[in-house]
């Protein structure tokens, strides 16, 4: 009776540990169980708006929110969408501009961004600015990809220039002379 007692009890954590080991966001990595701490920068890059935007990082899942290590490239970003998870930016590097629920927003490094959930909202790497790193925190009502407000998922958001056939070139220089 006692081992068939301590055989369920091993049963229930070990199923446990496999729920535990999901994330809501592809290509995640979900914290605790002897994992604690994390270096943002060097984890595995995932997309973070496939079908809307070019932004993309390190995900950390928890039991009730989720961080991502985000970039995006400079004159690029996402088109207009909604997620059921409330939302806040914390701009690293570059300046991300665009608007959230209608409002414009300009928000350079250091700055804070408040996204409520299913506030609709497009941000973009400022094309006079660097590429864009920053903090993406949200709660867990669902993963880190949320749907374009056109209901299409056809692709980013590319400014004049920045887009995949047109990338801003770095400006030629003529050879050196020897």
């Amino acid at each position: 009776m006692a081992a068939a007692k301590k055989a369920a009890k091993k049963a229930v954590k070990k199923a446990a540990r496999k729920t535990a080991a999901k994330t809501k966001t592809e290509g995640a990595i979900r914290a605790g169980n002897g994992k604690y701490h994390f270096r943002m920068d060097k984890l595995k890059k995932v997309p973070a708006g496939t079908g809307y935007s070019t932004s993309h990082g390190g995900v950390i899942e928890g039991e009730r929110i989720l961080v991502g290590y985000i970039h995006k490239p400079r004159g690029t970003g996402s088109r207009m969408h909604t997620h059921k998870n409330e939302q806040l930016n914390y701009v690293l590097r570059g300046t991300l501009v665009g608007s959230v629920n209608g409002k414009k927003v300009v928000a350079p490094a250091g700055t804070l961004i408040y996204i409520p959930a299913n506030a609709p909202h497009n941000l973009i790497a400022s094309p006079k600015d660097k590429d864009v790193i920053f903090l993406a925190i949200k709660d867990l009502s669902q993963g880190i990809i949320g749907m374009a407000v056109d209901g299409t998922m056809a692709g980013p958001h590319f400014e004049k220039g920045f887009g995949p056939a047109g990338k801003k070139k770095a400006a030629r220089r003529a050879p050196a002379r020897r």
